[in-house]
């Protein structure tokens, strides 16, 4: 695996860019992290950040709204605003030589948005249109449903928002919104592609430089304990979800957990897929995930199944969660190994993928992280070690949530 060279340098306005240079590669890609993400919402106005980040793309510096689009398509800039747990994040990919053009046009997005008010009710249909889906999809309610209930408040609220406190919020409060979180200060730049920092530097100075500021709003910090609910639902399926606190992505022990978590659900292989999946035939979908805050994590977990047999898939899942404390085979292990080597090789070549993970890995652990040192510390990972892990973290203190047509045990 080739060895790319990253370097970084920070704005005197708190600005942080972060540059991997790749040379086998003709395109460029950015992202941008503002903190301003939904831990930030305003109280009863969960959903504020997702909608600041759609306004702030249509219209802004000289250009309207239509004229904005057709300049990022005249760019080939494949681009999108988002609002995460903690940030607003801006992600942009081009042509290489596209790049200081893209980044001025996002510059505007940033810095001078227009938050025209005749705009404003198009955001939030849109907003509406996303939780509506939500409510829709109890596959996909399970998980956001169960993540508020993971996480202390605000940090397990949903970035989509909820349909109660859509009613609360206005332009006006949106509008405050970005005047009190959209700051250089904290927030961070990953670039990635066939630029250098030495080219790329210039522009970030010209096109942010002035920004000034830092985010005023502080985060309340709730507590949280193990919980087991029931949503009623009326259905022929039962949707399960399971979460188990694990550890951050800044923990030494961060790639055992996640090894662990592989091995349950990794491919059709993974103990879950088998287990639940192929031998009993007991749902028709089942996985789990490592979700990580900065300081904290959880794995989640999800069984879908028919509402007759929602009792037998959920006391199997939690017998296969705490079984894997009975030993890991050498396949199991070796099997996350060849997947993640395969993860790496195409991350390797996906300037995106790099951008983004520059900027998360600076956000969550303050430094850089080639593709190399994750390399190195998937291949020193052992059983004995994943099973340490394990011990050391087993899964319990369960919080389940469901949604169906009866509640379970």
């Amino acid at each position: 695996m080739s060895q790319n060279v990253v370097k970084y340098a920070t704005l005197p306005n708190g600005l942080t860019v972060l540059v991997e240079t790749m040379p086998a590669v003709q395109s460029a890609a950015f992202a941008l992290l503002v903190e301003g993400g939904s831990v930030y919402d305003p109280p009863q106005q969960n959903g504020t950040a997702t909608a600041l980040a759609d306004w702030m793309a249509r219209g802004a510096g000289d250009r309207s709204s239509r004229e904005l689009l057709a300049e990022l398509d005249r760019l080939g800039i494949q681009g999108n605003e988002t609002a995460s747990t903690q940030h607003l994040v801006f992600r942009g990919s081009c042509l290489a030589i596209n790049l200081s053009s893209a980044l001025r046009v996002y510059g505007d997005i940033v810095l001078r948005p227009h938050l025209e008010e005749s705009e404003f009710e198009a955001v939030m249909s849109g907003v509406e249109h996303g939780l509506l889906s939500i409510e829709d999809e109890p596959r996909q309610k399970v998980m956001v449903e169960l993540l508020r209930r993971s996480y202390p408040h605000p940090w397990g609220q949903p970035s989509e928002g909820t349909l109660a406190d859509l009613e609360n919020m206005t332009p006006e409060t949106v509008r405050e919104h970005y005047h009190q979180v959209v700051k250089p200060r904290g927030a961070i730049l990953g670039i990635a592609g066939n630029v250098t920092l030495e080219t790329v530097l210039p522009v970030v100075t010209e096109v942010f430089g002035e920004w000034t500021g830092a985010n005023s709003r502080t985060i309340p910090f709730g507590t949280c304990s193990p919980v087991q609910e029931h949503l009623d639902h009326e259905s022929a399926q039962t949707q399960i979800g399971v979460a188990y606190p694990a550890v951050a992505y800044s923990d030494p022990e961060y790639y055992a957990a996640w090894a662990a978590v592989n091995v349950l659900s990794g491919g059709m292989s993974s103990r879950l897929f088998t287990e639940i999946r192929e031998k009993r035939g007991l749902c028709y979908s089942v996985y789990a995930t490592l979700n990580t805050l900065k300081d904290r994590g959880q794995v989640l977990c999800y069984a879908g199944t028919t509402s007759e047999r929602a009792q037998e898939t959920l006391d199997v899942l939690r017998t296969e969660l705490v079984r894997l404390g009975d030993g890991i085979g050498e396949d199991e292990l070796d099997r996350c190994k060849a997947r993640a080597k395969s993860s790496l090789i195409m991350a390797q070549e996906s300037s995106g993928s790099r951008a983004a993970s520059l900027a998360r890995n600076w956000y969550h652990l303050g430094r850089v992280v080639t593709l190399q040192e994750v390399r190195k510390e998937i291949e020193a990972l052992t059983v004995q070690t994943v099973l340490d892990y394990v011990h050391k973290h087993p899964a319990n203190n369960f919080s389940i949530l469901t949604i169906g047509p009866q509640a379970l045990k």
